[in-house]
């Protein structure tokens, strides 16, 4: 987690999470993805290689504030970017947010020009839906959507 957060194209899309010690990796991990399968059964999942349990990456569900919907989310190591890994486990998200979470739509935010990640996300049929901005500070980013 410490590597991906500090990834520059994971500042760039993302947004840069303040995380810069082990320490601060380990909290952001408690308030973050573990608070949230406490909260709503659901959150990001880490992405493993299966030939050799290597770490990948993230995928999974966030809750948003300002979201109706769970929102997919994925960021990858920059070595498994365009291996396939991130469509493969973004595809088993979208099955288990409906066949195992009950959930009958799903949402995606992501930064303009972060074209890999648009591309993926309407190859899992999620459609533009609109441009829209969290605050007064933060960036505008495009909603994606579908129904599931």
């Amino acid at each position: 987690m410490l590597v991906l957060l500090n990834d520059p194209s994971f500042v760039e899309f993302i947004g840069d999470r303040g995380v810069r010690s082990l320490e601060d990796a380990v909290q952001y991990l408690r308030n973050g993805a573990l608070a949230s399968y406490a909260t709503h059964g659901f959150g990001l999942y880490l992405v493993v290689r299966d030939a050799d349990g290597t770490p990948l990456g993230i995928c999974g569900l966030v809750q948003r504030v300002g979201l109706d919907d769970a929102d997919i989310g994925f960021a990858f190591l920059p070595e498994f970017r365009g291996q396939g890994y991130a469509a493969e486990a973004a595809g088993a998200v979208v099955v288990h947010a409906h066949h195992d979470l009950g959930l009958t739509r799903l949402a995606a935010i992501c930064s303009p020009g972060n074209d890999r990640s648009i591309h993926l996300l309407e190859k899992l049929g999620l459609r533009f839906s609109r441009s829209l901005q969290f605050s007064a500070e933060a960036s505008i980013v495009l909603l994606y959507d579908r129904d599931l």
